[in-house]
């Protein structure tokens, strides 16, 4: 399978909640892995990629001191790629995932990554340089786990790495919603309470071409 087609059905399998089963498990995640987060050699195989990142304001995350951006790893990490294995011919690693900071060239070894609650979301100029260069040599990244305001942290952020980058909102006949599975409504009740929204940025702002973000806005799947 293409990056490019791999990118599409990871995105989907978020989107269609794969991965919510594992957001329950509430005393996993109290013991807050992220510390110690592993990292496993490329080898050639599909391997889940979290973005690791600096708050952009005071505090100690969450759950005993978890940072948001490890909301719910490595479990849900894992999680993802055995259902890969299991739906797909990838065969991905299931036995480990990897979390990078953006300025880390290793990242530019995997297609797409995964960021959880960009709303406390930060970065240093390297990371803005990193995160600009992954995008331009064809990476996709995945936003997930955010409400409200948070929204405006996310776009802030990006406007750093991708200054004339626009978002734009996704409707269920846009193509990733029909790339594996077919999703041909949008409208469900997420844990926020609220109705979610799907926004994509396109290279070069042309929605012909290349999708290079995915933000799950007011939405908590992975």
């Amino acid at each position: 399978m293409r990056p490019r087609a791999y990118g599409g059905v990871l995105a989907l399998l978020i989107l269609a909640g794969a991965t919510a089963g594992a957001g329950q498990d509430w005393f996993a995640r109290m013991r807050s892995p992220a510390q110690d987060a592993a990292y496993e050699p490329y080898d050639g195989r599909v391997t889940f990629a979290r973005i690791r990142y600096a708050m952009g304001f005071g505090g100690y995350g969450r759950r005993g001191g978890e940072p948001p951006w490890a909301h719910d790893y490595p479990i849900a990490d894992t999680h993802m790629m055995r259902i890969l294995n299991e739906l797909t011919l990838l065969r991905p690693r299931i036995d480990g995932s990897n979390v990078f900071s953006l300025s880390d060239p290793e990242l530019h070894r995997h297609p797409i990554a995964y960021m959880s609650e960009p709303g406390f979301w930060n970065m240093d100029e390297e990371e803005v340089l990193g995160l600009r260069s992954y995008l331009a040599k064809g990476g996709f990244i995945i936003f997930d786990d955010f409400r409200g305001h948070d929204w405006d942290n996310l776009v802030d952020q990006m406007r750093r790495a991708v200054p004339e980058g626009q978002w734009v909102q996704l409707d269920s006949t846009h193509p990733v919603f029909h790339s594996f599975f077919e999703i041909n409504d949008l409208e469900y009740l997420t844990s926020y309470n609220g109705m979610p929204t799907y926004w994509g940025m396109f290279e070069d702002n042309d929605q012909r071409k290349r999708l290079i973000a995915l933000a799950n806005r007011d939405n908590d799947l992975g």
